[in-house]
């Protein structure tokens, strides 16, 4: 009896499942010949992910962080420095000998940011300095904990490492980086405490093998992170252990359809690396005094999130995501020379369009580009070219009648504009 009323939900899930669906839209792959969790992206979702990422660093550009660059690789020096190693060693790769130096592929970014800010002397009127770098980290995970897009062993992290001038400043920038997260979810349509939950990390004073020893620090830190917490109003989970080495963090977890909950995005509370990398800034008094750092992500890893959105949206994404916006579909060959044109126009506008050239039938076309999951489809028959228009067809709406390629124009741009 309790298989045949779980067999629905389990069909459900199995629709949801990112690995099912990432497999049959063409938008991630992965190859043996390769490597176990690296993922290869497809054209489609190359496009997914590019729009992500275009969205997030003109975001935070707009909020005032400084985009930089930095390289995948590093001397292992800095990683001791850092105290990532041995700290974070078993989950990092094994270094690579260069000209006699043992260099890593980076888990993180925060010693090559942390360079960038002692390129040069700062002011306290510079601060705070909000550093952001859409990085390639490389970690290794386990080959039973890696699962599709959530667990890899390759990802881009939207990270960001923010230089402040005192504990106050680092309270409100953490506020600053969860207000961006909010905005992030609300855009995506995740509501909190439904997809998404807050869980402040603490640390644990007794395991100084994992943990930064300073106990002072873990207490002044956690009750921070606690107390702003409460200042918002915001339900949250206290889970001991579960910090990073250096700080304790508050995290947003999602679950995925099979109710395995993940880690999506962080907002973390340093108070070691400033002593390990003598960060400091000169104050109004003339004096050197040293900085305090907030580590976030704001978009968490463009791969995880992509599996939580194909999930949450089944495949179907909303326009501004969608890999392709427009299928086109001439009833006959008679109109492909209007629709070729319609194509043209569509591209010229950076309008993602596509042109069914088959001899299917016009209801073939239409299930077709629905199984793809294409938000809209433009019908082109005599009516349609004899009045120099097009017939709107909704992936979720229907039928949205006819309209001139100007109106199509205008509608796509406003939707694309406003993410709805």
């Amino acid at each position: 009896m309790s298989e045949s009323n779980n067999e629905p939900q389990a069909n459900a899930q199995n629709e949801r499942d990112h690995k099912k669906l990432g497999k049959e839209l063409e938008l991630f792959t992965f190859s043996d010949a390769v490597g176990k969790g690296l993922p290869l992206w497809l054209p489609k979702g190359a496009t997914v992910r590019r729009e992500l990422e275009r969205f997030i660093v003109d975001e935070e550009i707009r909020r005032g962080y400084l985009h930089v660059r930095t390289p995948d690789i590093a001397k292992l020096d800095l990683y001791k420095k850092s105290g990532h190693y041995p700290h974070y060693k078993e989950s990092m790769y094994a270094p690579i000998v260069i000209d006699d130096e043992e260099f890593m592929l980076r888990p993180m970014t925060c010693p090559h940011h942390f360079e960038l800010y002692l390129a040069k002397p700062h002011s306290y009127r510079e601060l705070p300095m909000r550093i952001a770098e859409l990085a390639q980290l490389y970690r290794y995970e386990q080959s039973g904990e890696l699962m599709g897009l959530q667990r890899v062993r390759t990802f881009c992290l939207a990270d960001a490492h923010i230089v402040c001038a005192s504990e106050e400043q680092a309270v409100e920038e953490v506020g600053k980086a969860l207000d961006l997260i909010e905005y992030v979810c609300s855009i995506f349509g995740l509501e909190l405490n439904k997809d998404y939950r807050y869980r402040l990390s603490l640390g644990d004073r007794t395991n100084t093998e994992k943990y930064y020893k300073n106990d002072e620090a873990w207490e002044k830190g956690e009750d921070l992170l606690r107390k702003l917490m409460q200042s918002r109003g915001a339900e949250f989970e206290e889970a001991k252990d579960e910090a990073a080495f250096y700080g304790p963090k508050i995290d947003i977890q999602m679950k995925n359809v099979n109710g395995k909950e993940d880690t999506a995005f962080t907002v973390q509370y340093d108070f070691c690396m400033p002593d390990r990398f003598d960060l400091v800034y000169t104050g109004e008094d003339g004096r050197e005094h040293r900085a305090f750092v907030v580590h976030r992500s704001s978009i968490g890893a463009i791969e995880r999130i992509m599996a939580f959105l194909i999930e949450k949206y089944v495949g179907a994404f909303p326009l501004w995501l969608a890999p392709v916006h427009v299928k086109i579909l001439p009833i006959g060959e008679a109109h492909f020379e209007y629709a070729k044109k319609v194509l043209e126009t569509l591209k010229a506008e950076n309008i993602r369009a596509e042109l069914d050239e088959s001899n299917e039938s016009l209801g073939k076309k239409i299930r077709n580009a629905k199984t793809e999951k294409i938000p809209y489809m433009l019908i082109i028959g005599d009516k349609e070219v004899a009045e120099n228009k097009v017939t709107l067809e909704s992936r979720d709406s229907g039928n949205l009648g006819g309209l001139s390629t100007d109106e199509l124009l205008s509608k796509l741009k406003e939707e694309i504009r406003n993410k709805k």
